[in-house]
């Protein structure tokens, strides 16, 4: 079974959205074998997006992400990756299909109410940044 990382964003929680999104996730057939709610400092925001440490986004987005709480999860299912990628849609909520969790949660691409790996070898780097392999039930 594979598995990816998820993360519900500060907007969608403080939007009060936490909630509605996880029943999305359970309905749509994942399991979750992990899950946190944390609130992100700076520095663990910038550890996590360091891949982008670069790119013009990168301290908009890590203020953001460090702006408040937000749910880290691990998912499994059949085809994980694809399956999530598909649910949350296109990063800008406006671009992103009807009845995709950043369509429906989302406003703008900064703040899009969700994350998810992109490729096996992402999800294996970004689940172990938040879990050990012990708190995967």
């Amino acid at each position: 079974m594979e598995k990816t990382f998820a993360i519900i964003k500060p907007d969608a929680f403080a939007a009060g959205n936490a909630g509605k999104i996880l029943a999305r996730i359970y309905q749509e057939g994942f399991t979750v074998i992990g899950l946190k709610k944390l609130c992100m400092s700076q520095r663990e925001a910038e550890g996590f997006y360091a891949v982008h440490n670069k790119k013009p986004f990168f301290a908009e987005l890590t203020k953001f992400m460090s702006s408040g709480p937000c749910i880290v999860m691990v998912l499994e299912a059949e085809g994980c990756i694809g399956k999530w990628r598909d649910l949350m849609g296109a990063t800008n909520p406006a671009d992103a299909k009807p009845g995709s969790l950043r369509r429906e949660f989302g406003t703008i691409v900064g703040e899009n109410a969700t994350h998810g790996s992109d490729a096996p070898e992402t999800a294996a780097v970004e689940l172990e940044y938040f879990f050990s392999g012990l708190e995967l039930l």
